[in-house]
Order: C-alpha cells, then sequence, then structure tokens
C-alpha cells in the first residue's frame, strides 16, 4: 500500500510539472485564423495603421510612454493619460484598443476627453505593431490585453472601465468573456462575428457577449462602410436582449472616420458620459 501511494504521488508531480512546462511552452503567436491569411492580414493592416510619431507624448501634457511585458516576453509600448480633472481627481482608469489599422499615439489627443473627466486611458500598440513587439495574431493580442487589463486594475483607483473600436471590440469583448470583472464597458462599430472569416467560432464577439450586459453600451453608425450595419445588427440585438444600451446614429461612419469633426466630438462625449455615468449628473 506504501509503494502504491508512493507511485501515485510520482504520477502526480509528474502530470503538475508535465501541464506546467505545457503551460509555459504555450505558443501565443500560432495562428488560429488559417496559417497564411492571418499572418497576411495582419500584414496589411498593420502596413495600413501606418508608423508611429516618437513625438506624439510630447505633444500632450498628460501623457506618458508605458511598457508592458508580456508573459511570452514580448515588449509593448503604449501610453498612459494621467487624470486632469480638477484636484487630479481619478474616478477610474479605461483600457483602450483600437481599430487594426491604428496606433497607439493616433488616438491620443481625442482621450483628453476622457482624462478631463477624471478617467486616466491606457492605449497600447498591438503585438507586432509600432513599437511593439511580436507576431500580430489575434490569439495573442487576446491573451495581452487580458493580461494589461489586470495590470491597469491592480496599479490604478477607482472604476475599471473598456473601450474597443472595431477590432479592439473583438478583443475586448474577449477579454469580457473570459470572465474579468469590470465596472462599464464601450464597444463601438465591432463585427457580431470573426468565425466568418476563418477565426474559430470561440472568438466571436456574440459567443463571448456577457448574460449581463447592462454595463455595456454599444454603439454603431450608418454610414459606416468598414463594419456595415449589417454586419453588426446580431451582436446589436443581442445586446439589446441582454440590458445593454445601444446608440445607432444615422451620421456615425467607422470611428475616427467621421465626415465632420463636431460628429466626432459628440461621439466621444457619448462614450465619455456613458463612462463616467454623467449622462443623468452622476459622475462617480
Amino acid at each position: 500500500m506504501q509503494r502504491f501511494h508512493l507511485i501515485l504521488e510520482t504520477l502526480v508531480l509528474v502530470t503538475t510539472a508535465a501541464s506546467a512546462l505545457a503551460t509555459e511552452s504555450e505558443d501565443f503567436e500560432e495562428s488560429v485564423c488559417g496559417s497564411i491569411q492571418e499572418p497576411f492580414v495582419f500584414w496589411m493592416w498593420s502596413s495600413a495603421a501606418g508608423k508611429p510619431n516618437p513625438d506624439a507624448a510630447s505633444r500632450i501634457p498628460n501623457a506618458e510612454p508605458i511598457v508592458h511585458k508580456t508573459k511570452d516576453g514580448r515588449l509593448l509600448k503604449g501610453y498612459k493619460l494621467r487624470s486632469t480633472a480638477t484636484g487630479g481627481a481619478v474616478i477610474g482608469s479605461v483600457l483602450v484598443a483600437q481599430g487594426n489599422a491604428m496606433l497607439a499615439d493616433q488616438l491620443l489627443s481625442s482621450l483628453t476627453s476622457f482624462s478631463q473627466a477624471g478617467i486616466e486611458a491606457y492605449v497600447f500598440d498591438y503585438r507586432g505593431y509600432g513599437n511593439s513587439e511580436g507576431a500580430r495574431r489575434l490569439k495573442a493580442i487576446v491573451s495581452d490585453y487580458r493580461e494589461i487589463f489586470d495590470r491597469v486594475g491592480a496599479s490604478t483607483q477607482g472604476q475599471r472601465f473598456l473601450y474597443g473600436i472595431s477590432f479592439g471590440g473583438v478583443v475586448l469583448l474577449n477579454v469580457v468573456g473570459s470572465g474579468i470583472a469590470f465596472d462599464r464597458a464601450v464597444i463601438d462599430s465591432t463585427p457580431s462575428r470573426v468565425s466568418n472569416l476563418g477565426c474559430p467560432e470561440k472568438y466571436d464577439p456574440v459567443i463571448n457577449f456577457p448574460k449581463d450586459g447592462s454595463q455595456l453600451l454599444l454603439v454603431a453608425g450608418e454610414q459606416d462602410k468598414v463594419v456595415p450595419i449589417k454586419n453588426s445588427q446580431e451582436l446589436i440585438d443581442l445586446a439589446k436582449t441582454r440590458g445593454s444600451r445601444t446608440e445607432v446614429r444615422p451620421d456615425y461612419a467607422h470611428p475616427f472616420m467621421d465626415s465632420d469633426i463636431r460628429i466626432h466630438r459628440a461621439r466621444l462625449e457619448l462614450i465619455r458620459s456613458f463612462l463616467a455615468r454623467t449622462e443623468n449628473g452622476d459622475a462617480r
């Protein structure tokens, strides 16, 4: 009997060690949407995003460059925008995930509206984009943002917010679907599914949408040519049934592509006020 227990304990130790080794050696940069298609499409998107502006942070007084090291050792470059609210008050932090053809520095001036409301904003170049290291892969990017969300939540005070733009909404809904605790989230112009592009169904936004959607705002525009309403309608309909607020505006195009700066600013105000809960005058 003693020998049996010894063998059993040895098997447990070996199994645990093998499991830990498998976790450590997991390939986050494997292609899950096609071994040829996924690298090629991400290459096109990142090329369209352009090159980072090294002077971007210096033009925004409350912006500072930051770095996140991923669990597989990649360095992701990004920015933090400190609160500029009266007295430096902080009501929370927002992790921003941009579109697939955007870089972090391209959002800085627009995100200042959040910091003015006491929301500290964090935005990073996706891995393989701009100054961030690594291969551009969906699985890896989702993993990165799960890590970053935990890091931001642990290092800042107040409530925890999310703002996903187009592809960024796909990423953040996957983070939400992993079971994180958050306070409010805005998903702007995000397609309902990515499985129709060859990705596993488990990455579909409609699969990862929370059963209680009362803390989410979904935004879409009838002028959007990048993600037309028909591509996001399933997600919008699901959000309505789960208690989310939805705003489908006839004058909105794709985020950061609105035809008039006034429309762009109104869109940002809608998002900021939802996160800060000021639409009813009850900012917290």
